[in-house]
């Protein structure tokens, strides 16, 4: 399993954006997101998102972490 990588807020949540997430609301610092299937993700607006936080929202994505650093760098 490739490592984590560190990154921003702002780049975390365009990434799940091209995974078909959008943001809904925000509530205080944190943003949160849907797909529309009924899956919501919440991403702490810190720099850097914390590699626990990240791996659990990648989780409940339902997404890899291959998938994720693919999303990233494109």
């Amino acid at each position: 399993m490739p490592k984590i990588p560190s990154v921003s807020a702002r780049e975390c949540i365009r990434a799940f954006e091209k995974a078909g997430f959008s943001v809904t609301r925000q509530s205080g610092s944190h943003v949160i997101l849907h797909n529309g299937k009924g899956v919501r993700i919440s991403i702490p607006e810190h720099n850097p998102v914390s590699k626990g936080v990240l791996r659990g929202a990648i989780k409940d994505a339902g997404l890899t972490v291959e998938e994720f650093i693919t999303l990233l760098r494109s």
